[in-house]
């Protein structure tokens, strides 16, 4: 074992060992781990030289992989640690040097029970049809869910499932269910290739990583339309953004078509933020809606601006708010009010919830 190599294990190591999510490399600092959500330089590891991260990135890679990166000057991978858990890896470079962004993602995928989301979650992966789209800003837990929700299909469901990723983070055993995984530019040249390639691969279930183009969106509607359950993320801040952004996507003379599509294939919209819980690690806040008949009116007239009403009054229906999920995590004391203001979408609307 090359020092490197050994340098490598005992910082990934570090990071499984104090709970991480992530792991940065960067020139000249000590490596940093973040854990429940705060940044925390290892201080018994000196700073890391560039020439170091360099040989840490590449023992990481392929040579393939690596030639790339030198050429493109960042790449997504992954790196997998026998018997422990994967990590999701970004390289780049910095000022002329090389810097790393990895996120650790454990062997055992969580329930949804584990993961403290609400039950109504156990109905999307029930679904026969449709389009679920788990939302949310980047290392907020949206993979996580949807692992939890590919898997608990895997253990109750004997269906096709193919996931489409870049890269492919949590791996499935099949128990039930048939699940192929298929990462980009390994089993795949895009995602659009990949996905308009699954109407020939007899899939029940479809998971999209991320939804990255016009045409991606477009044949994962179409795929939610004809019968399949869709899976996908976005990088968006809610749901009333999300279906913008969907839209958006699509040049005018498009964008009615695409609305009428939503509005009849879509299940449902999460958007999720996790947020430090009192008593250690992070716990999920979710806005949900769903696509009832009043969902799907909005979205088919293009009244999208009206659904954070739609979802604020229709907890009937299984609907909340971000700032309602958060006001009910401060009632039931698990996670501070000042974490709620954080991450609260509009903080005079949450401390009119809180004095309720």
């Amino acid at each position: 074992m090359t020092n490197f190599q050994k340098l490598l294990n005992d910082l990934l190591d570090n990071a499984i060992k104090n709970k991480a999510s992530d792991l940065h490399f960067s020139p000249n600092r000590r490596p940093i781990l973040r854990i429940d959500g705060q940044l925390v330089p290892i201080k018994e590891q000196d700073p890391l030289l560039p020439e170091e991260i360099r040989s840490l990135v590449e023992i990481m890679l392929t040579r393939e992989n690596y030639d790339k990166f030198l050429k493109q000057k960042d790449l997504d991978f992954s790196y997998e640690i026998k018997g422990k858990g994967r990590f999701r890896g970004n390289a780049y470079f910095q000022r002329g040097e090389v810097s790393c962004a990895l996120r650790f993602i454990s062997t055992k995928i969580l329930t949804i029970e584990e993961l403290n989301l609400p039950p109504i979650f156990h109905l999307f992966s029930k679904a026969s049809q449709g389009f679920v789209l788990i939302t949310g800003p980047s290392s907020h837990g949206k993979s996580t869910t949807l692992a939890a929700l590919i898997d608990e299909i895997n253990h109750t469901r004997n269906e096709h499932v193919i996931t489409i990723e870049d890269p492919i983070e949590y791996l499935f055993e099949d128990d039930l269910a048939i699940i192929d995984q298929r990462e980009l530019n390994i089993d795949t040249s895009t995602f659009e290739r990949a996905l308009r390639s699954t109407f020939r691969q007899d899939p029940d279930v479809i998971m999209v990583g991320e939804m990255r183009d016009a045409e991606t969106i477009a044949i994962a509607i179409t795929a939610a339309e004809t019968g399949h359950l869709v899976f996908a993320t976005l990088h968006t801040n809610s749901a009333s953004q999300t279906i913008h952004r969907i839209v958006d996507s699509f040049e005018g003379s498009q964008q009615m078509q695409v609305r009428a599509q939503l509005s009849g294939s879509l299940l449902a919209v999460v958007s999720q933020r996790l947020v430090p819980a009192i008593n250690g690690g992070m716990i999920p806040a979710c806005e949900i809606m769903l696509n009832t008949p009043a969902v799907a009116n909005l979205i088919r007239e293009n009244k999208i601006h009206e659904l954070p009403l739609i979802i604020a009054t229709s907890a009937g229906d299984g609907m909340i708010t971000l700032n309602q999920s958060l006001a009910a995590l401060v009632r039931n004391n698990k996670i501070r009010i000042d974490d709620a203001y954080t991450f609260s979408p509009n903080i005079a609307e949450l401390r009119e919830l809180l004095r309720r």
